[in-house]
């Protein structure tokens, strides 16, 4: 197979690769804007309240990025000297460059989870609410919906409350990385408040499926909101006029929600015949949304290497480790980009990391 057509590569790295559309740029600049630091941007405050009604939390406040939202999440839990647990491939233990000890001198610990699916017998079972004089106590529990290393895994809601139920009793704390959770919502038809009623505090992005150029919101109690506020400038995180930032995030929220149901069916399309190509390289069944990652190792092909051949034939994809390959739909991703990575990818495994 030769290089792509003209207009035919696939930019499947991320969905943070969105662009902002028409409407939005417009909206962008018809914002309404005001000085943020003094709470004084009616358009992000516009946009925080939205926010804060649709996962059922009294307040919200707009972040410049989903790392400072996670960080501030966790930081409103836990102090200097107490853990916050994890399953293993979560990204804030595996992707926020370790923040939670820099910033916050908090400690982790995390537990295996296959497909970043949340076990909680497990995370129950690892928490030491109280460790007393000799041991780290437990101030946290993070479950990331849906699950980014985890291939876009979508969180259980029965699995949800059940863990709730079970910090609430222990005194712990939990964070929900909501970063995909409108993905979550589109998928499955559960409420927004119904997830964010499992956590004390909830990170929902803006600038990944839903489109807009940057921007994640952190809810949660009043009162935790206005410490977080307070976070948020010690980070460097207060923003002036940046109304026009979160106009972009209440058209996407206003326009783009539902069409995140078109990233999911493309997924599922390019999953089912990966799928019957090479039944160990990829299971439809576990695809739930718009992430998919694919076992190339099963195909006989270094990740890194099968990574770069798609990638000259115009699909663009990215390693998660040795052998595992990751491709992420999104609103810049249509149907003849998508009808090009599948016969890319099929190409590829079909050839089994034979040499060109």
């Amino acid at each position: 197979m030769g290089g792509p057509a003209v207009g035919q590569t696939a930019d499947l790295r991320s969905d943070t690769l969105t662009r902002p559309t028409t409407g939005m740029r417009a909206a962008m600049v018809e914002a309404e804007v005001g000085d943020d630091v003094y709470a004084e941007d009616p358009t992000v405050a516009a946009l925080e309240e939205q926010v804060a009604t649709l996962l059922g939390h009294e307040a919200a406040l707009f972040m410049p990025t989903g790392s400072m939202a996670n960080q501030i999440g966790l930081r409103l839990h836990a102090g200097p000297g107490s853990e916050v647990i994890s399953d293993h491939l979560a990204h804030v233990l595996r992707a926020e460059l370790g923040a939670a000890a820099a910033f916050s001198g908090i400690t982790t610990r995390s537990w295996v989870a296959e497909r970043g699916r949340l076990d909680v017998d497990t995370a129950l079972a690892v928490m030491v609410p109280d460790g007393g004089a000799y041991q780290v106590s437990t101030a946290c529990v993070v479950v990331e919906n849906t699950h980014n290393f985890g291939g876009g895994t979508v969180q259980p809601l029965e699995d949800l409350r059940r863990l709730r139920e079970g910090t609430l009793a222990a005194g712990v704390g939990v964070h929900l990385d909501g970063a995909r959770l409108w993905n979550a919502h589109v998928a499955t038809g559960v409420a927004l408040a119904d997830y964010g009623a499992c956590a004390d505090t909830v990170s929902v992005c803006l600038s990944k499926g839903l489109g807009a150029p940057v921007g994640s919101v952190l809810v949660a109690s009043a009162e935790r909101i206005a410490q977080a506020r307070i976070l948020r400038k010690r980070m460097g995180g207060g923003m002036r006029q940046v109304g026009l930032l979160a106009a972009a995030g209440r058209y996407a929220l206003d326009h783009q929600l539902d069409r995140l149901a078109e990233d999911h069916r493309r997924t599922a399309t390019v999953a089912r015949a990966l799928g019957e190509a090479g039944p160990d390289v990829v299971d439809p069944e576990q695809v739930h949304t718009n992430i998919l990652v694919l076992d190339v190792g099963a195909a006989g092909w270094a990740a890194a290497d099968f990574v770069a051949a798609a990638g000259e034939r115009g699909v663009l994809g990215y390693p998660t480790d040795a052998r595992h390959a990751r491709y992420v739909w999104h609103l810049d991703v249509d149907d003849p980009m998508t009808r090009h990575a599948q016969d890319v990818l099929l190409e590829l495994l079909d050839r089994g990391g034979v040499a060109p």
